[in-house]
């Protein structure tokens, strides 16, 4: 019997990997180790929403092997940049996405260590660079941050409601967009006249990626050149490479960023992580490379999310079963900061689905709330 060197469609492709990842020859991110290498660790906000008063770092600077400790108020000293995430999409494709007033959408600045507030749990408020991974460890757990705690909100529905705690004090409430699409007044007549109406609300859970590998990053700092090197696995150098010279204040060719084996993506690792930045600009500070390597608990904590989508669905039928009309809101729940609206536009486009419906109205709204960033789709 003669066997088909293809099942469906297609030829099979052999697999080139597997014998190099196996072997254990792969190179991940943390797999990269070089002389003089010093180790980072974060200090973490155990709340949601809190304002930090005062970073206590006095102790944590005179522990064993700490070469430096660093807060929100040393990033706005040396003039760094928030990451520029660049959230809305803008290919001819894409559904264009405003806010509430029709004007231009507000994100929420994104610095590497805030000054100001933590806004959600595992939000990174300082980092402690020492010799050693433990001592980096030991000392973060020395910083003492004086926190005022906050009212916070979690879900996208209880932040749209009046009198809900802000996220943001810099926009009227918790929603940065609010957007029609379609024939508002041809669906409102199609269900004023319908036989039938169906409704539904949905409510799409958050997930996060759980990549192999935890992230990872390793940078280094060319007293020489005046140009950095950074090591980290992510789902697209280029995109990082351009946003983090920005952070840095420093032209893209002082940059160069190498990812390697990614150790699984699912999109939690398509945009900048504000430690691949602090790496960087802790690599010039101390003057020796620096790596930081997340642990499962932070990578749960502080990982990009994705989901956590309210959709509310009405159907109108004629009494035959034919599609009159079809009213929906989508409603995502982005976080703390707007890192990626494509899942809310892609949503948008994707919402009537293949099905003839003579009139179709959505609004896609954007809810801020205490909680990690979700670009993933």
């Amino acid at each position: 019997m003669n066997k088909p060197d293809f099942r469906f469609i297609g030829k099979p492709v052999q697999r080139a990997e597997d014998e190099r990842l196996v072997t254990g020859k792969g190179r991940f991110s943390d797999d990269f180790q070089f002389h003089g290498q010093t180790y980072a660790a974060m200090v973490r906000s155990p709340y949601p929403h809190a304002r930090i008063r005062a970073i206590d770092i006095a102790v944590a600077k005179t522990m064993p092997g700490v070469l430096g400790v660093f807060t929100g108020i040393d990033c706005l000293a040396d003039k760094l940049n928030p990451i520029p995430h660049d959230p809305l999409p803008k290919t001819k494709f894409d559904m264009k996405l405003h806010a509430p007033d029709g004007g231009p959408v507000f994100i929420g600045p994104h610095m590497l260590l805030p000054s100001d507030k933590a806004r959600h749990v595992g939000e990174a408020v300082a980092m402690v660079v020492a010799e050693t991974k433990t001592q980096a460890l030991d000392a973060a757990e020395a910083v003492m941050v004086d926190y005022e705690e906050l009212p916070f909100v979690i879900h996208s529905e209880d932040a749209m409601q009046p009198g809900a705690p802000k996220v943001w004090d810099e926009i009227p409430g918790n929603t940065p967009v609010e957007t029609w699409f379609g024939d508002r007044e041809a669906t409102d007549k199609a269900f004023a006249a319908a036989d039938h109406i169906v409704k539904i609300d949905f409510h799409i859970g958050r997930v996060t990626g759980v990549p192999l590998e935890p992230r990872a990053a390793v940078a280094q700092y060319h007293t020489a050149t005046g140009r950095y090197t950074l090591h980290a696995g992510s789902g697209g150098a280029v995109r990082q490479k351009a946003e983090l010279a920005i952070v840095l204040g420093i032209k893209p060719d002082d940059l160069r960023v190498l990812s390697y084996d990614v150790g699984g993506n699912f999109g939690t690792r398509n945009r900048v992580f504000v430690e691949f930045g602090l790496v960087l600009w802790a690599a010039r500070k101390v003057g020796r490379p620096v790596k930081f390597t997340a642990t499962r608990s932070e990578a749960f904590l502080s990982d990009y999310q994705g989901r956590d989508l309210v959709t509310k669905v009405e159907l109108a039928l004629r009494k035959d079963g034919r599609f009159l009309a079809m009213r929906a809101t989508n409603i995502s729940n982005i976080g703390a900061r707007a890192v990626s609206f494509s899942p809310l536009s892609k949503g948008a486009g994707l919402i009537p689905g293949s099905y003839d419906i003579p009139a179709v109205t959505l609004c896609a709204k954007a809810v801020f709330t205490n909680t990690m960033p979700t670009p993933l789709r």
